[in-house]
């Protein structure tokens, strides 16, 4: 591992060079890897495994979508695409990538599936730390593992076409073999991680659940259609409250916030905007930091799993989940945001 200081604290991170693709090779030589799940993680995980000479399997419900994508991605039925229950006794590591109420709903059918030795792989904490609604409680002659990439299932796939890859965390909720840590790490390098940093199941799923729900998705639409609203209560057109609240955001700004920090896309600014930042920024913080207390607290009590599982797991999730979404593209607001990106110079039709 790699000691590296982070604002102080040093934490050890594990990158290619410390734990090479060649390594992850041999690690896993012997493994058939098996992928359950081809909606969110799933492709990218499976497709980056393969590219990276893994021997991967794909497990899906017959005649889907899902199923029907991995064939598109070169999937082949009962070669290296098959029915769940059988892609599960066929893997040695089983990555259980259904969605957390699919993954609760088909643990009975998978668990009769393992075997001695597997690993069962997740890459997110929820099913084992909330077991008590899940059901999801491993036999004790597996591994139980972690890596959980910091980053949707599309950017999995597109920054390991890229060269860069996404960060990973990683952890062994129970080692059968005594090599549960070389399988983990080897995987997490094979799906091609830019770094993995040492985590527990509890808290991946603690810090994943408040991150989606905060900063990285729930506070941010928020945010933005607070500003929004308000710019077009006072008159400012649509194409205006847009620009000023998403798409400088999005194209400029946050791209010199990932290039070198917060204070460099600060310094690449206006005085009058470093200062107005520097400024409201305490403000916006101790706003939200109640919300962010009462947010994590729903989160480590279980509030926050028994919602998702109840509402995902309904037989018209699809269609509920259908609806809201659309309200969302139908608001003015991202109907404006249809209209920029198609103005985009990329976009236009020259």
């Amino acid at each position: 591992m790699a000691q590296i200081n982070f604002g102080g604290v040093t934490e050890e991170v594990i990158t290619a060079s410390e734990f090479t693709i060649e390594q992850a090779r041999t690690a896993l030589e012997k493994d058939t890897i098996a992928i359950l799940g081809y909606g969110v993680q799933g492709p990218g995980q499976a497709l980056n495994l393969r590219d990276n000479g893994f021997q991967v399997i794909v497990g899906q419900r017959e005649g889907g979508a899902s199923w029907k994508k991995a064939v598109a991605d070169g999937f082949v039925p009962g070669k290296t695409l098959f029915p769940l229950e059988e892609a599960a006794r066929k893997g040695t590591v089983i990555q259980y990538l259904l969605s957390d109420a699919g993954q609760m709903t088909a643990w009975p059918q998978i668990k009769p599936c393992l075997n001695p030795g597997d690993a069962l792989y997740f890459s997110h904490g929820f099913g084992i730390v909330f077991k008590d609604q899940t059901g999801i409680i491993p036999p004790d002659f597996v591994d139980v593992i972690l890596v959980a990439p910091k980053g949707s299932g599309r950017t999995v796939r597109t920054n390991f076409l890229a060269g860069s890859g996404i960060n990973s965390s990683f952890a062994v909720h129970q080692d059968y073999t005594g090599k549960a840590k070389e399988r983990t790490i080897a995987l997490g390098i094979a799906i091609g991680s830019g770094y993995l940093f040492p985590t527990t199941f509890e808290k991946e799923v603690y810090s994943d659940l408040t991150g989606e729900r905060g900063v990285l998705m729930g506070c941010l639409a928020g945010v933005m259609e607070a500003q929004y609203t308000l710019l077009r209560k006072h008159g400012h057109s649509p194409s205006e409250a847009f620009n000023e609240t998403v798409e400088e955001l999005t194209q400029s700004l946050i791209r010199l916030v990932a290039e070198n920090g917060m204070d460099w896309m600060f310094a690449n600014c206006s005085t009058t905007a470093q200062r107005g930042a520097l400024d409201w920024a305490p403000k916006f913080r101790d706003a939200v930091a109640p919300v962010f207390a009462d947010l994590y607290n729903s989160v480590i009590t279980g509030k926050e799993t028994r919602r998702t599982l109840e509402r995902n797991s309904a037989p018209d999730y699809r269609e509920r989940l259908h609806e809201e979404l659309e309200a969302i593209r139908l608001s003015e607001m991202w109907q404006a945001g249809a209209a920029v990106r198609s103005l985009r110079p990329e976009n236009r039709k020259l």
